[in-house]
């Protein structure tokens, strides 16, 4: 008797402990086993073009990242960031190339801005394309990824030049996916709260959330972490649904997707959470399709841990709010296809945009080489191709 009241005991003691740890939030059905990456069929019929080749013995360019897409009068812009120094130095500077014919082909390396200020860098970010006028929304930095902010362009179509309009998001915030158009008429657009690399921190997801159709004025809104989320680097993406909003965000401290929900529009968020959908730690992008479905391109299957390959693109039955299919887009052994291939690589921070009954997924690829020494890709993906049944 005497050791049941001690079990007894120690359980009720330890019951506050376990209630404390929250369970996975739902992104994945659990109806359906996650495959190991092996076991992820591939999509057929996607057609692979390369957007900036890496070429450093050639252009002197080292570091490439953050691919941005946008479809603006019948062409297809592609921006990222571009070093001829280490990442993250003030020699960054955003450019990007046009295709007058569906991605197959590219224009010269064109400049958006190399930083007119000492020790200024302007680096990778998004475009909108909104009212015949294309913005573009780039994240800039001084020094080494100090006072972090968002700057904002539009193009002069005449002159092929873009205008400046300074600074428009401060407090750490970087632009990782393009603007999504909320009911109430604002734009919401999800980044980063970003800070110097400094190991095991705290940098949350968050999100910018405009006034109006003014392109200029954005309200920055930080999402909170979780009590048991210690180290984050909240890369994130959004998708709407009425008026609620779903933000996942890139882990620090696991290999796991973050979820935070909003149900006023981005103005006020739960806390991002683990949910039970494994990803590598890498900027995720998603969206919604035409049809409803709901998407994520990223880095999942189970048990990858951190590796960014395959690169994979999970899809639910439309107009729910939870994955229930997985395919590859494309693994790191990529034979007689356009981009390249090795045994093992990286293929990470893709970005997408759904256009003529097709996703285009712009993504980095490192072929084999360290860091993010990356060729700029394109996958052109038939949504016919993604179904969920």
């Amino acid at each position: 008797m005497q050791l049941l009241t001690l079990v007894v005991a120690t359980l009720l003691a330890l019951a506050p402990l376990y209630a404390d740890e929250p369970a996975p939030k739902s992104l994945w059905d659990n109806s359906r086993p996650l495959p190991a990456a092996a076991n992820i069929p591939e999509l057929k019929n996607v057609r692979f073009e390369v957007i900036k080749k890496w070429d450093q013995p050639r252009d002197g360019y080292t570091f490439l990242h953050g691919v941005g897409l946008c479809w603006h009068k019948g062409k297809l812009y592609a921006s990222f960031g571009h070093n001829k120094g280490k990442e993250n130095t003030v020699g960054e500077e955003a450019q990007y190339r046009v295709s007058s014919d569906d991605g197959k082909t590219w224009s010269d390396l064109q400049l958006i801005d190399a930083g007119d200020e000492e020790n200024l860098a302007v680096s990778h970010g998004v475009f909108l394309s909104h009212q015949g006028q294309l913005w573009a929304f780039q994240g800039a930095y001084y020094n080494h990824m100090q006072k972090i902010h968002t700057r904002a362009y539009s193009l002069d179509e005449k002159t092929g030049t873009w205008k400046k309009h300074g600074t428009i998001i401060e407090n750490g915030f970087w632009p990782m996916n393009q603007p999504v158009r909320l009911q109430n008429g604002n734009w919401i657009m999800p980044g980063l709260t970003g800070g110097p690399y400094a190991g095991d921190r705290l940098f949350p997801a968050a999100v910018a959330i405009s006034h109006g159709d003014d392109l200029t004025k954005w309200d920055y809104v930080q999402i909170p972490a979780a009590k048991d989320i210690t180290r984050m680097w909240g890369e994130c993406a959004l998708w709407l649904d009425g008026q609620r909003v779903f933000n996942l965000a890139r882990y620090g401290g696991g290999t796991q997707a973050l979820l935070a929900i909003s149900e006023d529009q981005g103005q006020t968020w739960s806390p991002s959470r683990v949910s039970n959908l494994p990803m590598a730690p890498s900027k995720p992008v998603t969206g919604v399709l035409s049809n409803g479905q709901r998407y994520l391109v990223s880095n999942s299957a189970q048990g990858i841990g951190g590796r960014r390959s395959p690169l994979t693109i999970a899809v639910s039955r439309p107009g729910e709010n939870v994955f229930s299919k997985i395919y590859v887009i494309r693994r790191s052994l990529h034979p007689d296809q356009p981009g390249e291939s090795a045994k093992r690589l990286s293929l990470s921070y893709p970005c997408a945009l759904e256009h003529n009954g097709k996703l285009y997924v712009g993504y980095s690829n490192n072929g084999g080489r360290r860091a993010n020494l990356n060729s700029a890709e394109l996958a052109v993906i038939p949504l016919a191709e993604l179904t969920a049944d």
